[in-house]
């Protein structure tokens, strides 16, 4: 346990060390145990480095206590010195054979064993001086280690002065060395845990326990099931196969109902909990559970809410009410529950209740003794969930977006600080994700209604377009009513308007088709919109540098943009002034000018007005036809300049890719 710690404690790595020595030590022995005549010398060094490695640890100990080590006290230091010494000559000496000395052996004295006898005294001394000089606090948590260590130097003092005395090693002493041992790691394991410093982060989780827990107890419950049945042969005479087959056939099966029934693992969560550890809840494992189970796909998020939080306390389900516009909390999801019909008013003393308090109500104790939520009075609507047990608000931003009704549990669960401050907290994240759900929701309808707006816009635009190329017929129709070319004229542009209305109408409509690109020859486009500008003064001049030239638009959409821009040329320019329109080839695009001789605009106009939507100087005007445009010649790839000058008109230029340059783009773009 002490290993993950090693780094950051110097008497963590010392005990380490010492329990390392005492493994290599007891294998040694384990080994020449069963092969007598193959001793060693290696056998005893090991023996002497495990005493030094726990001599060590308790030196490492007292200094810890006592100061840093970097100060420790002179005493100390010479206590260590003295140790590191006597240990050093002894194992040297043990390694050589320097101790079987045929002078010493003679006179009865073996000073190999008299060494070790020294060594034990010494484990004793420093316990004895670890213990002396800590306080009562101190003593509380050192003293089983303090036992423990002292009682492996104490046997082998009474092992090694056994010897002394007999001048033979007492077999029975010496097999019962390794016992004792073993004895004393559980109380260096309690001091392990009673001590702050020596502690560690290592835990068993509680879902290793959980199964661990339901593995143990079914190991029983079939060890005493088999002894029954096992019983039940010998007693039941010629029955007693039959007997047994069908018992042990049928605690089977009770065996597999249990620990699939979610009533039993309930209550071996809570009762793990409970006795197993100081908190209720594993909050890394609870939470992430509780987030995944929000974020996953599935029913809906009411549903999962319910069974988030409902999961907490080991609940089987619960009715979700959130807040309408209307002002009135109403059942949003169910789980578990049959669906009632119930609500409740906003303003209602429950509804304040709950905002102001943010308490979680128990429903049986509020019934027993409403005094303890402040005379508070249940709606009467509860008496519909008889099995309601908890009232849980869910609060956002301090007001109370709904509140959430959770089952009896399956298993009993005591409603403390913990599980309410629980409770609460996974309300507020609940209530967040379902107002973010509102949120996205109403989101998406604004967008929606946004787009239906904008196109909504466009169609009106174009509507009033099409209705002053209209108007200008009627005035003009009694003049040359009987003029030809002015009635084919008409005519054309009659069609042309049916037509342009037909397709605004589907556009309107939720059937549209989507927009298909096709290569366009720009001059037919523009000689087009030009022509339905004839009716206008002045009347615009179609210059072509470059014909033939072909681009990828809807022919639709393009003849309306390039004609917002000639009817704005129009409109801007006096009856005696000039608009042209000139096509021509500039590297790899097409280069479409639109000049008039016009009032013109400022630069501070054009920044800040001219592109924005709804801007419009014209009485008339709704300010979308160049918003439109630009918008429009960017999709396909272009770009739409503005050059003006105050009093000497304004230049619109449009630049558009050529059709296998705009082919290529799409390509790459696909």
């Amino acid at each position: 346990m002490l290993l993950t710690r090693w780094r950051s404690r110097i008497h963590a790595s010392a005990l380490s060390v010492a329990a390392f020595a005492s493994v290599l030590w007891s294998a040694a022995l384990a080994y020449y145990a069963g092969n007598l005549g193959a001793w060693s010398a290696w056998a005893d060094c090991l023996e002497i480095a495990r005493n030094g490695a726990w001599s060590g640890f308790l030196v490492i100990l007292l200094g810890n206590y006592r100061a840093p080590a970097s100060r420790w006290p002179f005493k100390l230091q010479g206590w260590v010195a003295a140790m590191a010494a006597f240990y050093l000559l002894f194992l040297a000496g043990t390694a050589t054979g320097v101790w079987n000395l045929e002078l010493l052996n003679r006179l009865g004295i073996m000073p190999d064993v008299t060494a070790r006898v020294g060594l034990a005294v010494l484990g004793i001394v420093l316990v004895e001086q670890l213990y002396r000089n800590r306080s009562a606090q101190e003593r509380w948590a050192i003293k089983f280690a303090c036992l423990g260590i002292g009682a492996m130097f104490a046997y082998d003092f009474y092992l090694y002065s056994n010897t002394m005395l007999f001048h033979q090693v007492d077999p029975d002493i010496w097999a019962a060395r390794g016992v004792i041992n073993a004895l004393t790691v559980p109380l260096i394991a309690v001091s392990m845990a009673r001590s702050a410093s020596w502690s560690s982060e290592l835990a068993l989780s509680r879902r290793v326990m959980f199964h661990s827990a339901a593995l143990f107890g079914s190991a029983i419950y079939l060890l005493a099931m088999g002894s029954a049945g096992y019983y039940l042969r010998f007693v039941g005479g010629s029955w007693g196969t039959v007997m047994q087959v069908a018992f042990l056939f049928g605690a089977l099966i009770l065996l597999v109902v249990i620990l699939f029934s979610g009533t039993f693992r309930s209550w071996l969560k809570v009762f793990i909990s409970k006795h197993f550890y100081s908190y209720n809840y594993d909050y890394r494992e609870e939470w992430l559970r509780f987030t995944r189970t929000l974020s996953e796909h599935g029913p809906g998020l009411g549903v999962r809410t319910i069974s988030a939080v409902a999961e907490l306390v080991e609940s089987p389900g619960g009715v979700l009410f959130l807040r309408r516009e209307s002002g009135v909390f109403e059942p949003d999801s169910y789980l578990q529950v049959p669906a009632r019909a119930a609500e409740e008013p906003a303003d209602s003393l429950f509804c304040q209740f709950l905002e102001t308090k943010q308490w979680v109500v128990d429903v049986e104790e509020c019934r027993a003794d409403p005094a303890m939520y402040g005379d508070l009075e249940l709606p009467a609507w509860l008496a519909e969930f008889p099995r309601c047990w908890l009232v849980l608000p869910l609060i956002m931003q301090g007001r109370l977006s709904g509140f959430m009704l959770l089952m009896q549990p399956r298993s009993r669960v005591a409603l403390n600080w913990e599980v309410i401050d629980l409770l609460k907290i996974a309300g507020n994240q609940a209530a967040s994700y379902l107002a973010q759900q509102d949120a996205a929701n109403a989101l998406m309808v604004a967008r929606q209604f946004e787009s239906f707006n904008r196109m909504s816009t466009f169609v009106v635009h174009d509507l009033k377009n099409l209705v002053s190329q209209l108007s200008l017929l009627i005035p003009n129709a009694e003049k040359h009513r009987n003029n030809p070319e002015f009635q084919r004229d008409m005519l054309d542009t009659v069609n042309h308007s049916v037509q342009k209305m037909k397709l605004l109408l589907q556009k309107l409509s939720r059937s549209e088709s989507p927009e298909h690109l096709v290569p366009l020859a720009i001059d037919q486009v523009l000689r087009q919109a030009v022509a339905l500008k004839a009716a206008f003064e002045p009347h615009p001049v179609f210059d072509i540098v470059d014909a033939g030239l072909k681009v990828l638009a809807d022919r639709e959409r393009l003849e309306r943009v390039l004609g917002h821009l000639i009817q704005n040329a129009i409109e801007a320019t006096p009856k005696d002034g000039s608009v042209s329109v000139g096509l021509r080839r500039q590297d790899d695009a097409v280069l479409i000018s639109i000049v008039d001789t016009g009032e013109g605009m400022s630069e501070e106009f054009i920044r800040e007005r001219l592109f924005k939507p709804f801007e419009s100087t014209k009485s008339a005007g709704m300010g979308i036809g160049v918003f439109e445009s630009r918008e429009y010649i960017d999709e396909l790839g272009g770009k739409l300049d503005v050059a003006s000058t105050p009093g000497h008109g304004t230049t619109f230029t449009v630049i558009l890719p050529l059709h296998h340059i705009a082919a290529q783009a799409l390509d790459i773009a696909a």
